[in-house]
């Protein structure tokens, strides 16, 4: 009964727009108050919290965030995107193709989807626009574009992940890189496909070697900067809590030599770091309030004695756990989805022995398709309020890109030697 009560009172919130680590968290705490009483259930509450807050890993992700935030402030996303358009701006399609290179590199950069696809829409979007894009064309490859933030590192969902499953979050990091790659890959093919057939891209505009270079002398250190952070966590030299608070000095110091940073755009990465930190905190020690509540209630097991018992193929739980995904990438935050999710699914997958890092980067492109997917994919509405162009328009544009996402998906399930050959030669 208190398993029903909660999880509809969990509904209630989150249909009344009450954010999620919230409504979790309260939904979590009446669960525990209905199974163990008013006293023990603020005591466990009490110690979640603080042992969640205190972990040690968590380091990690204000860290990578502040570096995000300075190096926006110091104006480094802005010429990554006039970086990659002088480099391939030249092919046909080569505006859309050069988004996908920049947002590429705004993924190890700002590591939020949202923000990136924002980002492009207010850069690579009027260039294109001017180039006479298709507009369908430009919208999706702007919205798609941005979800490569949840797959390349340092990814925040990846470091959520990580923290909620206690798996390696420098495994995670490694993991994602060649699936991220093969993503920006299949979309680079896409826009070719409908640069030639659909007609939906114009010519190139003529190549200038000396814009080209002269156009990446501030970028260049930057991508020094990224690979370092990636290198020292593959190498083991450093742990991703390390990896990041190198990140934040390098970026410090980019930023002061390069006479970008000022005080107060300083002050503000310091404020915005705050904010998104205090939220993402929020939901992970929220979660684990209610994956406390679910454990008192044997839910987890009961489900796991289900499905042993019944003889369900793994790969058929697999198969519903994407399904779930997906459907509720289209309408949360992956945060959120995360929070909701992995108590349950988390557990299930590993009774039928499927690699931890292997799973996170499955869930992780899961919940990267459901940002683009109608009726609610949030980066197609953040591309449509940047860019004024209709929503449907952005959605119908984004068909040819989603069947990529998912045709990706595929292989990575069923090829999982794609995901696990880099972690496998970790040092």
């Amino acid at each position: 009964m208190s398993l029903l009560i909660t999880s509809l009172l969990l509904i209630v919130l989150l249909f009344l727009r009450m954010p999620v680590a919230f409504a979790t968290g309260i939904a979590g705490l009446i669960g525990l108050i209905f199974e163990l009483g008013f006293s023990p259930a603020f005591a466990v509450l009490e110690r979640t919290y603080f042992d969640t807050s205190s972990s040690f890993i968590l380091v990690s992700v204000p860290l990578f965030i502040f570096m995000a935030e300075l190096l926006t402030a110091a104006d480094i996303t802005r010429r990554t995107v006039y970086a990659c358009q002088a480099w391939i701006g030249h092919i046909r399609g080569g505006l859309a193709v050069a988004t996908v290179g920049a947002s590429v590199f705004l993924a190890a950069l700002v590591g939020s989807s949202t923000a990136s696809a924002a980002t492009m829409a207010a850069s690579a979007f009027p260039e294109m626009l001017r180039y006479k894009y298709d507009k369908r064309l430009a919208t999706a490859i702007v919205s798609v574009g941005g979800t490569l933030a949840v797959m390349i590192p340092p990814s925040i969902v990846l470091v959520v992940y990580g923290v909620l499953t206690e798996t390696s979050i420098g495994k995670l990091f490694i993991a994602g890189l060649v699936p991220g790659i093969l993503t920006a890959l299949g979309l680079v093919v896409t826009v070719q496909i409908l640069a030639r057939k659909k007609d939906m891209a114009p010519p190139g505009v003529p190549f200038q070697f000396k814009h080209a270079v002269k156009s990446s002398l501030g970028v260049w250190p930057t991508m020094a900067l990224m690979a370092l952070i990636i290198g020292v966590i593959y190498t083991g030299v450093a742990s991703p809590t390390e990896s990041a608070a190198l990140g934040v000095g390098g970026a410090i110091l980019l930023g002061l030599v390069q006479r970008k940073l000022k005080m107060a755009r300083f002050n503000d990465s310091v404020s915005r770091a705050v904010r998104t930190t205090v939220m993402i905190i929020a939901i992970i020690a929220c979660s684990h309030i209610f994956a406390n509540f679910l454990a008192f209630t044997g839910v987890t097991q009961s489900v796991l004695g289900f499905v042993e018992h019944a003889n369900i193929p793994g790969w058929v739980i697999l198969s519903i756990m994407i399904l779930v995904l997906l459907l509720m990438g289209m309408m949360m935050d992956q945060l959120a989805i995360l929070a909701l999710t992995m108590p349950v699914l988390f557990p299930t997958a590993m009774s039928f022995g499927y690699d931890p890092v292997w799973l996170g980067i499955i869930v992780t492109k899961t919940v990267e398709i459901g940002l683009i997917t109608p009726p609610l994919g949030l980066n197609a509405y953040v591309t449509a309020g940047q860019t004024g162009v209709p929503l449907n328009t952005v959605f119908k544009g984004l068909t040819p890109f989603i069947i990529t996402e998912i045709i990706v998906l595929i292989l990575l399930v069923l090829f999982p030697d794609i995901t696990l050959f880099l972690t496998s030669v970790m040092w």
